[in-house]
C-alpha cells in the first residue's frame, strides 16, 4: 500500500490550563513510511492500517530513528512492530505490560523476531519502575484499563501512574495517548461497561501531572459514534482521541 507523503493534522484545542497547539501541514518521515510499508509485517497486521492509521500517528507524535520508547501495554504487538522499525537499529522499545489478576504467574511476551531492538517486561499497576531518560511514552486504546478493576493489587493510582511517566522521560519527551472516546463529562463511567474514556479527564490527568498539552490529532475521529455503545464493532470503528502530552 502507498502512503501519501504529507497529512493535515488536526487543528489544535486549547486546554482547560489554556495551552494551545497550532495546527500545521507534517510530512510522513521516511522512516515511517518505511516501517509502515514494510512487507514483512504480518498480513493481520497490515489489514489493520486503514483504521488505525499508523504512519499518520507515528508521524504526529515525532517517532524518529534512534529514540527510546515506551510502550505501554503493547498487546499482540501491533504498534511495537511498527515502532521498532521506525526508530531503527540505534534506537530502543520498552514494552511493558502490566500484571492481570488472571494472569498474575504471567510472563513478558516475546518481543517481535523482526525487531532485535525491543525487549520486553512485566509489572505490577500499582508501582511501575520505568526505563529513565526516554524520547516517548506511547499507549493505544487502553488508557481507560487503568481504571477496571483487572489489575494485581487493585486499581492502580492513575496520579501516580502519569508521574512515573512523567519521571521516565528526558525533557522535551513527549507521552502518547490514544483512546476510545466516552460521552462528554462522563469521566470514569463507561471504563468497564463500554471500553470509552472521557477525553477531558484523561486530560486533566495527565497535565495534573506536570506535563504540557501539546496538540490533539482528530485522524481517529468517528463522528457517526454516538459514545453510547461497546467499542468493539462499531461500523468504522469507534470515536478515538489521539493526544501528545510534553514534559517541560
Amino acid at each position: 500500500m502507498r502512503y501519501a507523503v504529507s497529512i493535515a493534522l488536526a487543528a489544535a484545542i486549547a486546554t482547560s490550563l489554556g495551552s494551545v497547539a497550532v495546527s500545521a501541514e507534517m510530512k510522513i518521515p521516511a522512516n515511517v513510511q518505511s516501517a509502515v510499508g514494510d512487507q514483512t509485517r504480518p498480513a493481520k497486521d497490515r489489514e489493520r492500517d486503514a483504521a488505525r492509521k499508523p504512519a499518520e500517528a507515528m508521524a504526529f507524535a515525532g517517532i524518529k530513528p534512534g529514540q527510546k520508547i515506551l510502550e505501554l501495554m503493547p498487546s499482540r504487538g501491533y504498534y511495537t512492530r511498527l515502532l521498532c522499525r521506525a526508530v531503527g537499529p540505534s534506537g530502543h522499545i520498552y514494552g511493558v505490560e502490566l500484571t492481570e489478576k488472571e494472569k498474575a504467574d504471567a510472563k513478558p511476551a516475546v518481543p517481535p523476531d523482526s525487531c532485535a531492538n525491543v525487549s520486553a517486561d512485566i509489572q505490577g499497576a500499582s508501582a511501575p519502575k520505568f526505563p529513565a531518560d526516554l524520547d516517548v511514552v506511547w499507549t493505544s486504546e487502553n488508557y481507560h484499563d487503568l481504571k477496571v478493576d483487572y489489575w494485581v493489587g487493585g486499581i492502580p493510582d492513575t496520579k501516580s501512574f502519569n508521574a512515573a511517566v512523567f519521571k521516565s522521560l528526558k525533557p522535551g519527551g513527549v507521552y502518547i495517548v490514544e483512546d476510545h472516546v466516552a460521552e462528554a463529562g462522563s469521566g470514569g463511567r463507561d471504563v468497564a461497561s463500554l471500553h470509552r474514556i472521557d477525553p477531558e479527564l484523561v486530560k486533566q490527568e495527565v497535565t495534573s501531572a506536570g506535563f504540557v498539552f501539546d496538540g490533539e490529532s482528530k485522524i481517529l475521529s468517528n463522528s457517526a459514534d454516538d459514545h453510547k455503545g461497546k467499542v468493539f464493532g462499531i461500523k468504522g470503528g469507534s470515536d478515538k482521541f489521539l493526544y501528545k502530552f510534553r514534559k517541560p
